[in-house]
C-alpha cells in the first residue's frame, strides 16, 4: 500500500467536481487532484451529456448580454430579443412549485442566490462559451426571438462544450486528474475525514488529503439501486448519461455516518428515443436522444390513451418527470404525435431523420396500423382518442375564437372539456401527412443524496453535524429537488456547490 498527500481530493470529474476543484486550487490548495473510476474518453460525469443550460436570476436582456457569445450588445439581433428578467423569488418559486414545496428552503436559497454569480465566474475565470439557447428556449414568433420558461442560457456545443472548457481550465491551473481510479473507503483521522482509499491498477493505494469532495453523482445507473431505492419498474429506465454514476457517493459517505437527505424515490427522467441503448448515454449523439416535442402534439400510451397534460406547462417545467409518466404505462412506451401544422417546430437536433426513427402516415387510421407494429395494442382506441381531442379542440376554438396559437406562452388554446385536457398550445392533428415517434422514459439523475450544510457544503452527520474534511456537490447534494425539476437548476446547482466546497477546503489548509 502506498502513500501520497494532497491539500484536496475531489471525486468525480464532471461539472461539479471540476467547479470545486477549480475553486480548491484558487482559494489556497496548493495540490488538488480529481480522481474518477471511469476512462479518460469517459470524462465528464452526467455534464457532458446535458443540452448545457444553466438557470440563473437576471436582469434580463442586457445582464445576459454581458457574458454571452453569440449576440453582440448593439446587433439588429439582439433588438430582436425578448427575455424578461427572472428574479430570486421567481427561481425559488419555480423549485418549491414544482417540487411541491419539500425541498430544502435553504438549500434552494443558497442555489437561487449564489446562482449569477456562479455563471459570471463560469464565463469569467472558466472561459464555458454561454449562448443565448435560441434552438432550445425560444421561438421565433412576429419577427421576434421570444424566450420562455425563465431559462435563456446554454453553452456553445452543450455539455461537451461545458466539459472541454472545464478541462481547460483545470489543466491551465495545474490541478491533476486520475481517470481509472475508483474511490473505495474514506480515510479518517482524529473524528475528520483525512484522504481515501483508491484502487488504481488492481492496488490498493491510499491518498491523504485536507479535504475531500464528493461530486460522484447519483445511482441511476445501477440497475440494482434503482429497482431497490425507485422501485422495481425504474429497472427498465434507459439511463441517459454516463453509465458509471452508480451510488459510490453515498456509499463512501454512509459508511462514516453521514446523513441522508432528499426523495429517495424522485428522479430526473424525460421522454427519450425508444431505440436508444438501455444502459448508457450516447457520447457522441448524448443530449439529442431527448424527445421534447410533446407540447406541440400528443402523447399516446400501447392502449391508445393520452395520460398527461401535455401543455400543462411550458416543456422545461415538465420534461423531467414525463419520463416517470411513460414508464408508468403499457410496455413502459409511448408514442409522440404530431400533424404537417407543426412538424417543421420540431428541433432538428432531436428530430432529425438520422436522429430519430420517423413513422409517417397519410391518416391516423394508416398511422394507427403502422404503429401496431411498434407496439400500439389498441388501434380502435388510439384513433378514437385523437378523434376526441379533435373535436374538443374545434369546440374551445369555436367558443373562442379569438384565442390564437403562441408557443411562446401559456396560450390558454385547450381542450378544457376532455377529462384529461390539453391546457396550452391545442391544435387539431388532422392535416397529413401525420409523424410519430416512440419514446420511452430516459433517466438522468437521482434526487435523493446527502445532507450538507447550504453555506459550506460540508457533509452533515446523522446528528446533523458538519463531518470535518468533507464535502459534496452535484447530484449527490440530497434534499434540493422533489418530484420534479425546474429544467437548468441542476448544473447550476453544481457549480454554486462546487465553488462552497472547493473554497471551504482552501480554509482547510495548514499553513506555516
Amino acid at each position: 500500500m502506498s502513500l501520497d498527500h494532497f491539500d484536496c481530493i475531489v471525486i468525480g470529474s464532471g461539472n461539479a467536481g471540476s467547479c470545486a476543484a477549480l475553486a480548491a486550487k484558487d482559494s489556497g490548495c496548493p495540490r488538488v487532484l480529481v480522481v474518477d473510476k471511469c476512462p479518460a474518453e469517459w470524462v465528464g460525469g452526467n455534464g457532458y451529456f446535458t443540452a448545457g443550460a444553466y438557470r440563473t436570476v437576471h436582469d434580463g436582456l442586457h445582464d445576459l448580454l454581458r457574458i454571452v457569445h453569440n449576440v453582440a450588445p448593439n446587433s439588429d439581433l439582439a433588438s430582436t430579443i425578448d427575455v424578461d428578467p427572472y428574479s430570486p423569488e421567481d427561481f425559488i418559486g419555480d423549485i418549491m412549485r414544482l417540487g411541491e414545496g419539500k425541498p430544502n428552503p435553504e438549500l434552494v436559497k443558497a442555489l437561487v442566490e449564489g446562482s449569477r454569480d456562479a455563471v459570471q465566474w463560469l464565463a469569467e475565470r472558466v472561459k464555458v462559451p454561454f449562448t443565448f439557447s435560441f434552438n432550445r428556449q425560444a421561438y421565433l414568433v412576429n419577427g421576434r426571438q421570444k424566450f420562455w420558461g425563465g431559462l435563456a442560457l446554454s453553452v456553445e456545443d452543450g455539455g461537451k462544450g461545458v466539459i472541454a472548457a472545464h478541462q481547460k481550465a483545470l489543466k491551465d491551473a495545474g490541478v491533476e486528474v486520475w481517470f481509472n481510479t475508483t474511490a473505495v473507503e474514506l480515510v479518517e483521522e482524529n473524528n475528520a475525514v483525512a484522504g481515501v482509499i483508491v484502487t488504481q491498477n488492481g492496488e490498493l493505494v491510499t491518498l491523504r488529503a485536507q479535504s475531500v469532495i464528493l461530486a460522484t453523482g447519483g445511482y441511476e445507473a445501477s440497475r440494482e439501486l434503482r429497482g431497490k431505492l425507485l422501485g422495481s419498474q425504474w429497472e427498465l429506465a434507459k439511463v441517459r448519461g454516463t453509465p458509471y454514476n452508480t451510488g459510490d457517493g453515498l456509499t463512501l459517505a454512509r459508511a462514516i455516518g453521514a446523513k441522508l437527505a432528499g426523495d429517495f424515490q424522485g428522479c430526473h427522467s424525460t421522454c427519450w428515443d425508444a431505440n436508444a441503448a438501455p444502459d448508457t448515454g450516447d457520447r457522441l449523439l448524448s443530449n439529442q436522444f431527448t424527445k421534447s416535442g410533446y407540447p406541440l402534439g400528443l402523447m399516446l400510451n400501447a392502449l391508445g390513451e393520452r395520460f398527461v397534460d401535455e401543455g400543462e406547462d411550458f416543456r422545461n417545467y415538465t420534461y423531467a418527470k414525463f419520463g416517470k409518466a411513460i414508464l408508468r404505462q403499457p410496455g413502459g412506451h409511448a408514442f409522440q404525435v404530431w400533424d404537417s401544422k407543426v412538424t417543421s417546430w420540431l428541433r432538428k437536433e432531436e428530430y432529425g431523420d438520422d436522429i430519430v426513427r420517423k413513422i409517417w402516415a397519410d391518416s391516423i387510421e394508416e398511422l394507427a396500423e403502422k404503429l401496431h407494429a411498434e407496439g400500439l395494442e389498441d388501434k380502435e382506441t388510439f384513433i378514437r382518442t385523437v378523434k376526441f381531442y379533435n373535436d374538443a379542440t374545434h369546440a374551445f376554438q369555436a367558443k373562442y375564437p379569438d384565442k390564437a396559437w403562441d408557443p411562446a406562452v401559456k396560450d390558454g388554446l385547450s381542450t378544457s372539456s376532455l377529462p384529461l385536457p390539453k391546457s396550452n398550445w391545442a391544435l387539431t392533428i388532422e392535416e397529413p401527412p401525420f409523424l410519430a415517434v416512440k419514446v420511452a422514459c430516459g433517466i438522468t439523475f437521482t434526487f435523493g443524496g446527502l445532507a450538507i450544510d447550504p453555506n459550506t457544503a460540508s457533509v452533515l452527520s446523522e446528528q446533523g453535524k458538519p463531518v470535518p474534511g468533507l464535502f459534496c456537490t452535484g447530484e449527490l447534494v440530497g434534499g434540493l429537488f422533489h418530484h420534479n425539476y425546474p429544467g437548468g437548476s441542476g448544473l447550476t446547482a453544481g457549480a454554486v456547490f462546487g465553488r462552497k466546497a472547493g473554497e471551504e477546503a482552501g480554509k482547510t489548509i495548514v499553513r506555516s
